[in-house]
């Protein structure tokens, strides 16, 4: 426990701006065969560092076959919130689940060359406790750690609805459900808030049965996946709202609201339009009347190819799609990051005018059927997947892997796990060719948290001045 609040809690997204940059990245690595125990890599992406754009320390866990997909901080700025009460606690540990087996790890990176594992959360302690499994999404907020899980109980994660539950911020015990009254929401993916406007949007993915095995096409075909976004009252834990953004809207991921407090919008990616292969981005909002409104806003269209030059399962389709599967907001609200895994692009939009997104930039690498190198000459196996943004937002990183079984049925040749790095500079956007991490053999990358913060991580509870 701190005397004074963590410094790296910033009241406003403003001022996390002037934070200093950051020296470290945290990073998953995944063995997708479950041959090797996953882990966390600590990469130097420190400039000046002798050792920029390296793995400078891992901490490889004992189990094998977690699947470590994606994490998230014990504590952020949202501890700034008169509310809470946590304005001591420090940014130390990393909440880090596995998604195939439902065991959580807590690890300690207060030095980040000395990262080690704090503690262990037995699946039977997730299980029986919230009766939820595969946990997905973290957030540090209010009341304690924010998780959400994609499956409800029994063998298959069927026997109930997915949902979110709370961990204690201090002692890392699992304390129970947060829902009391969850409405029609029965799938789940992603979630985020407003603290101070105390609402909270979630996502749909799909079911257990829907994504451990790969795709499920006949159920993409008939439209069996996720595609309704979810509006809750955060303190009454209280569903307040569906809006089903169309069933061939398929797969509605990654949630983005506007960092600034006082705004009352934000973003969701859609993965797949089953009636054109088109990827999506819908702008949410809350009207003059209070009613949650959301509207597609971005649309990006799939690529003609070749059969013979594409998977079997898209061979159908002469087509490759975007494939939306992250997206990211910049701190300043300004620039929204779509990462497009079929095509192997990564768009940048000025969403200044979150109705009217403007595309500012486009970066290409990997892709299905186009498998376009790093400006170094290297390859960069599968899309552009996760992507996390500096707080100044002039750094943009990704890595490539999506899924295990989903990145054998996409790209079934490719093998691997890069993480690179774009500047957005008075040069524009553009991959930066001194920062290439190749994975250890055996090895794919998913999400990265930035040493201090990002732009997918920090609740903000004051306006920007």
């Amino acid at each position: 426990m701190n005397l004074r609040p963590d410094p790296t809690f910033h009241a406003s997204a403003k001022l996390a701006m002037q934070a200093p940059v950051e020296n470290y990245a945290f990073t998953v690595m995944l063995s997708p065969d479950g041959s090797q125990s996953d882990g966390i890599a600590v990469v130097d992406v420190n400039p000046k560092s002798k050792s920029y754009g390296e793995i400078v320390h891992k901490v490889i866990v004992d189990y094998k076959g977690d699947e470590f997909h994606h994490f998230g901080w014990n504590a952020c700025s949202s501890s700034l919130s008169p509310l809470t009460g946590h304005a001591f606690l420090e940014r130390r540990y990393l909440i880090v689940p596995g998604i195939r087996s439902s065991r959580i790890y807590i690890i300690d990176v207060k030095d980040p060359l000395k990262a080690k594992v704090h503690k262990v959360i037995e699946p039977e302690e997730v299980f029986a406790k919230t009766g939820y499994s595969r946990p997905h999404t973290i957030h540090c907020g209010p009341e304690g750690i924010y998780v959400s899980t994609l499956g409800g109980g029994g063998k298959d994660g069927t026997d109930g609805p997915p949902g979110i539950f709370i961990m204690d911020c201090e002692t890392f015990e699992i304390i129970g459900q947060y829902e009391m009254d969850r409405g029609p929401q029965d799938k789940h993916y992603d979630f985020w808030w407003n603290l101070p406007q105390d609402y909270m949007v979630s996502s749909e993915w799909g079911l257990p049965p829907q994504f451990e095995n790969g795709v499920v096409a006949e159920d993409l075909l008939s439209n069996k996946y996720g595609h309704s976004i979810h509006f809750w009252d955060l303190r009454k834990r209280k569903n307040i709202q569906t809006i089903d953004l169309g069933e061939n809207h398929q797969m509605a991921l990654e949630i983005r609201p506007a960092h600034d407090p006082t705004k009352s919008y934000g973003f969701c990616g859609v993965v797949v339009d089953t009636t054109n292969l088109q990827g999506a981005i819908f702008t949410w909002w809350r009207d003059d009347d209070g009613k949650w409104q959301a509207k597609k806003t971005i649309t990006i269209d799939p690529r003609p190819e070749k059969p013979e030059n594409l998977p079997p399962l898209l061979q159908g389709f002469e087509a490759v799609p975007p494939l939306v599967t992250d997206i990211d907001l910049s701190l300043d609200d300004k620039y929204l990051y779509v990462a497009c895994w079929g095509l192997g692009e990564m768009h940048q939009y000025d969403v200044s005018d979150p109705m009217n997104p403007v595309l500012a930039g486009k970066l290409e690498v990997g892709g299905i059927a186009r498998g376009t190198n790093h400006p170094n000459g290297k390859p960069f196996v599968y899309g552009p997947q996760m992507v996390e943004v500096s707080r100044d937002g002039k750094r943009v990183y990704w890595t490539n892997s999506l899924y295990s079984t989903w990145d054998d049925q996409f790209y079934p040749d490719d093998e691997g796990g890069q993480m690179v790095m774009a500047n957005n500079d008075e040069n524009g956007f553009h991959l930066d060719k001194d920062f290439y991490v190749d994975f250890p053999k055996g090895y794919r990358s998913h999400q990265i948290r930035l040493e201090g913060g990002d732009c997918s991580t920090d609740s903000f509870c004051y306006p920007n001045v």
